[in-house]
């Protein structure tokens, strides 16, 4: 999580649907070899997007981690390390208790592919299949919580788990804005670029003295669920100093996308992106007062007192 700029602390926030399909696993797990099932029968809301009901596991799970594809999308390609946006349910396979699922949340999950942010099942599982499909996994301890379970999920460590996924988004560190240019003829302000090609934008400093007041402007305007303040968001940003142009934090820089709570940054931040559109790209001009005034995070490179020029891509919200 990235956090010199956009946060106030370095809490990654987010849905409990998110949490649930979140867990660390105890160690590195090996390689699974991946089979095609056994996986149980979902008996209704077989379509993509309805919550599905499964049924009970018959008979023992492999040990090998299984994975069916139900429904078989034509979108982009899940790569390792990407963010995923998903609706997911997860039952134990002996008993066919659901211990998590976002369908009723109505909120989507929204994780990282990475060792460590997420069932190595998923991992393993979903790299290589398509936005748009359903995806099915029986998921053995190994690739799931490991032989320590959770307790608190009622799964103990021999527990199979049983996940259906419905992949709707994925983000990687190419993904930029998409939408209509606005046009920025205020030439008080900073000049963003506008290419979206999932490179750095450029931010060019008028030679003027900062706004006193927050500026949040679209660059490109996107077509998506407007940001509400007690949403978490998915982005790619980048943030200079007013006063000499200088990059103190970038996602590009950092080759690795941030997902933050609004109600978890510096008020600039919250009151900039609050209504803004999924998909747009949004230049944020924070004075002092409303960034980090003459307290910057040590080590940071921000000075005390400065002025914060960002270009922020919203790429998906919780």
């Amino acid at each position: 999580m990235v956090t010199l700029a956009a946060c106030g602390d370095d809490k990654d926030d987010s849905s409990k649907a998110s949490d649930s399909a979140s867990p660390s696993t105890p160690e590195a797990a090996p390689s699974p070899k991946i089979v095609d099932g056994p996986v149980p029968a979902i008996t209704a809301g077989t379509k993509f997007g309805q919550k599905p009901t499964v049924a009970k596991g018959s008979g023992d799970p492999s040990k090998d981690l299984a994975v069916k594809t139900v429904i078989a999308g034509g979108g982009k390609l899940v790569a390792e390390n990407d963010y995923i946006q998903a609706h997911y349910l997860g039952q134990v396979w002996d008993s066919a208790k659901v211990f998590a699922n976002s369908y009723d949340a109505k909120t989507t999950a929204l994780v990282p592919l990475a060792q460590g942010q997420i069932y190595e099942g998923w991992r393993y599982g979903l790299v290589g299949k398509k936005v748009g499909s359903r995806v099915q996994m029986a998921v053995p301890p190994t690739w799931g919580y490991g032989t320590e379970g959770n307790a608190q999920a009622g799964i103990k460590g021999t527990d199979t788990l049983v996940f259906v996924v419905d992949i709707q988004d994925t983000f990687s560190t190419k993904s930029s804005a998409k939408g209509s240019e606005v046009a920025q003829d205020n030439v008080d302000l900073p000049k963003v670029g506008t290419n979206t090609d999932g490179k750095a934008p450029s931010i060019e400093i008028p030679k003027t003295d900062p706004p006193k007041k927050l500026v949040a402007n679209y660059v490109i305007e996107g077509d998506g669920d407007e940001l509400a303040a007690e949403n978490s968001v998915l982005v790619q940003y980048k943030g200079v100093q007013w006063d000499t142009g200088k990059e103190f934090d970038s996602t590009y820089a950092n080759k690795q996308l941030t997902s933050f709570s609004l109600q978890q940054v510096v008020k600039g931040w919250s009151q900039g992106l609050t209504g803004k559109k999924v998909g747009s790209r949004v230049l944020i001009v924070i004075p002092p007062d409303l960034g980090y005034g003459d307290n910057p995070p040590q080590g940071s490179g921000i000075a005390k007192g400065a002025t914060l020029v960002f270009t922020v891509d919203i790429l998906a919200k919780m």
